[in-house]
């Protein structure tokens, strides 16, 4: 059954958690709050509303979040990136009022619009604690929330509660688009620039270095869009885009859309460093890249170009060279501001945002 969800203002992004005991709940911000909405197989509710004060730029989802219907004592744990460059967690609990905590703001953090964030840690209790963010500014940071020391910040107060989050910071040569952790990974992150270039980056030191100043943030594998690599190297002007996915029962699968084409790598087979295969996506270029976390064989780009309406194309990989499933949402002149696959077991669904609407529906139908 499609369904759909109203919300007051603008929709800009929209992020589908995926830890088994929250999979049905559903992150979505307007012009200025994020809201979280837990679905079911008959409708939307509501259940955290977050004033942030200003337009959200990219949301992570916590392993700390559990969904109502998991348990009684239910809470939410989220990061997101304002279009002021400050960072803020937020939480809240069943029996509680939601909390923000800002971070991250000013002189401390980022000085250009965070285009993603994602925590990181893999399966242990590290996947709570640091959040990576990825800016305009070129920089790689990632955040201790939880700290052994409090720096206090040039430009926020700490909380008595709490000390500032501290970062660590790995330029880039290019602004930064798309930073996701495979949970399977404790080390390592894939980051896109604008420019075509895909890295898995190390950002960890070795546990068994009593050496701390030792760092590593060298790329492991840099991974190459030619198609998108080719104008940035003439000189062309090159609209900021890319988005970049791990599939989610491999790391050794990626996925990317940059432009009107996708690319998919194979790390056991890296072809020196280009994709085993390309395809054409939207011809007025393709914003978001997502694989299903139930079918992983399933992956999907949007657009937010309205010229010819609100689109999906969902791809089979095993069927990658045959034409995508195009799912139409709404007629022009409306676009996909953002969409992802919900976690949900059972026929895979994505959540897309139009407008002021988030659209549901399944990619299937029961066989």
């Amino acid at each position: 059954m499609d369904l759909t969800h109203n919300h007051p203002t603008d929709l800009h992004i929209l992020k589908a958690s995926t830890v088994d005991d929250a999979n049905d709940l559903l992150a979505l911000a307007g012009d200025h709050s994020v809201d979280v909405l837990q679905v079911t197989d008959t409708g939307c509710r509501q259940i955290a509303s977050f004033h942030i004060g200003s337009r959200v730029t990219a949301i992570a989802w916590s392993n700390n979040s559990i969904s109502p219907s998991s348990s009684d004592s239910w809470s939410i744990e989220l990061a997101a990136a304002s279009d002021d460059f400050g960072l803020h967690l937020l939480n809240k609990k069943a029996d509680g009022e939601e909390t923000i905590f800002a971070f991250g703001g000013g002189l401390s953090g980022h000085h250009g619009k965070v285009n993603d964030m994602t925590f990181c840690g893999g399966w242990g209790e590290d996947s709570t604690r640091y959040v990576a963010t990825v800016s305009d500014d070129k920089m790689l940071m990632v955040w201790d929330l939880h700290p052994t020391i409090d720096i206090p910040s040039h430009s926020l107060e700490s909380s008595p509660s709490r000390p500032q989050p501290t970062a660590y910071v790995i330029p880039f040569s290019h602004p930064l688009t798309t930073v996701t952790a495979h949970p399977s990974t404790s080390k390592e992150f894939l980051v896109a620039d604008s420019r075509g270039s895909v890295f898995i980056t190390d950002w960890r030191s070795d546990p068994e270095d009593d050496d701390r100043s030792h760092l590593r943030h060298s790329s492991l594998v840099e991974l190459v869009d030619p198609h998108a690599l080719a104008p940035s190297a003439l000189g062309h002007p090159v609209k900021w885009s890319g988005s970049v996915a791990w599939r989610a029962d491999s790391t050794d699968i990626i996925g990317a859309a940059y432009g009107s084409r996708f690319s998919i790598w194979d790390l056991s087979n890296l072809r020196g460093g280009k994709p085993f295969v390309t395809g054409n996506t939207f011809p007025d270029g393709a914003h978001r890249f997502r694989w299903s976390p139930s079918y992983p064989d399933y992956f999907a780009i949007s657009t937010r170009s309205p010229a010819k309406g609100a689109l999906i194309h969902v791809h089979n990989i095993n069927y990658v060279h045959a034409q995508p499933t195009v799912f139409a949402i709404h007629p022009r002149p409306h676009s996909v501001q953002d969409f992802d696959f919900l976690a949900m077991r059972g026929i895979p669904r994505i959540a897309a945002a139009v407008g002021r609407t988030v659209h549901i529906f399944a990619i299937g139908v029961d066989s």
